[in-house]
């Protein structure tokens, strides 16, 4: 095992949420100019960075959020809308956006646990952003708005969160690799 470990905590789309965003990204991608689309089974949604992490100290800190986390109730994801960072003027990222009722007591645990294991805490509130493409060169504003109108017209199935992954995360030459370290159960 190696003496780091790139790491994040996450809320994991299911397979069918990541097939019906793929199918509607397939028809909307013929339409745009270039970027670098998230590949499916890459999409999640972050609740904390961790970085480059010794492994010691992730196996600490999953013992310590793993009787923090058990007991919340799940966290139930609705995916609607689409934005930019860092704003549709200037687009670098492209995600869907939503919200997450739940996730603000699960993302505080996580922050007040991380702290106590040398984290800084993060800065801005959590917000959703399911990141979709990744922009080299600035979309012209229909892009931007065709974008933003395949987002407003989302109907994607809510879906229940029971649990917080702990990811190792594998930056190859086609794209970050993730691999599950560990399951916090919610509930």
């Amino acid at each position: 095992m190696p003496d780091t470990i790139r790491a994040f905590l996450a809320l994991e789309i299911p397979e069918t949420v990541k097939a019906a965003l793929a199918a509607g990204r397939e028809r909307l991608r013929a339409e745009l100019p270039r970027a670098r689309w998230v590949r499916p089974e890459g999409q999640h949604l972050t609740l904390k960075f961790l970085g480059e992490t010794a492994a010691d100290v992730l196996d600490g800190l999953e013992t310590d959020l793993v009787p923090r986390l058990a007991g919340l109730p799940p966290v139930w994801v609705t995916l609607e809308g689409a934005g930019f960072f860092p704003t549709p003027r200037r687009p670098r990222v492209a995600w869907v956006g939503g919200r997450a009722d739940g996730v603000a007591e699960v993302v505080a645990r996580i922050e007040e646990t991380a702290e106590i294991h040398g984290f800084a805490r993060e800065r801005r509130p959590w917000s959703l952003h399911l990141t979709q493409a990744r922009i080299d060169r600035p979309w012209p504003p229909q892009a931007v708005e065709r974008f933003l109108g395949w987002g407003s017209e989302l109907e994607i199935e809510p879906f229940a969160a029971h649990e917080v992954v702990l990811f190792a995360s594998d930056l190859r030459p086609g794209g970050a690799v993730y691999e599950v370290l560990a399951r916090l159960e919610l509930e």
